[in-house]
């Protein structure tokens, strides 16, 4: 039976790239937007084959997060395959900002990146065990991020929630082994999306490159290669893994 896949925070960049990855090996994707549903319809309109959907909601709102999964459960005839890509990214420099602008920055990246996978994950866990087929073969994967364990001193809130996800990741493939659900994650390093453009290009780009010893930065693709084999047949003794995807920038 041909795979139904979720792919949130898909209008660009990574989660994109992931859309595009799985619907060439097949499967039906829903892609999912925040806010830029022009975008998402974009990315949508571009995939190889047919059947797929797009969906809309906030993760940051509880019942955002009920609509889009049930949106895409309706319009894929159900969800086999979830990728948590979407998420938050606020710069902020302890040193240079006031107990009100740091509450608010916790709070925007923590309730999209930790909460909102988390919200995410149990709709469509809830999905897979009350479905009639039952829940095994599900894949849940999450992107998480280098900034876990290398921090991120100006996005101290991302590289937590990363951190963050990546427990939770272990702790889902610990809760779900036991019905057939495999849960792992990526955590890519520093990644050439559109909103990096202006950055490699300037002074700091040479630096951000030779991080690695290939002397570049990552590609969506690449992090999609490695989400599309964690979500596939194959990849159930992966399960409870943290994937690096950072071009050996990062050795742990």
């Amino acid at each position: 039976m041909r795979t139904r896949s979720l792919v949130t925070g898909s209008s660009r960049g990574i989660g994109a790239a992931i859309a595009h990855a799985l619907a060439a090996r097949g499967d039906a994707v829903a892609v999912h937007a925040g806010t830029n549903v022009d975008a998402a319809r974009g990315v949508l309109d571009a995939l190889p084959g047919d059947g797929h959907v797009l969906v809309s909601g906030d993760l940051a709102d509880p019942a955002a997060v009920a609509g889009l999964v049930a949106d895409a459960v309706t319009g894929l005839g159900g969800v086999d395959v979830l990728v948590n890509n979407a998420a938050a990214h606020d710069p902020l420099v302890i040193e240079d900002s006031d107990y009100e602008q740091w509450q608010a920055s916790w709070q925007k990246v923590l309730s999209v990146n930790l909460v909102g996978t988390a919200n995410v994950s149990w709709q469509v866990v809830r999905h897979l065990l009350d479905r009639p087929e039952g829940p095994e073969g599900g894949r849940i994967v999450t992107v998480g991020s280098r900034g876990a364990y290398r921090g991120e001193p100006q996005a101290m809130a991302y590289g937590a929630s990363k951190a963050a996800v990546h427990s939770l990741t272990q702790s889902l493939a610990l809760a779900l082994g036991g019905h057939g659900i495999a849960v792992s994650a990526v955590a890519p390093g520093f990644v050439a999306t559109d909103m990096a453009t202006s950055l490699l290009a300037g002074p700091v780009g040479d630096g951000i490159r030779a991080q690695s010893p290939f002397g570049r930065v990552g590609e969506p693709p690449e992090v999609a290669a490695a989400v599309a084999f964690l979500t596939g047949p194959d990849a159930l003794w992966c399960s409870g893994a943290v994937l690096d995807v950072n071009g050996a920038s990062y050795l742990r």
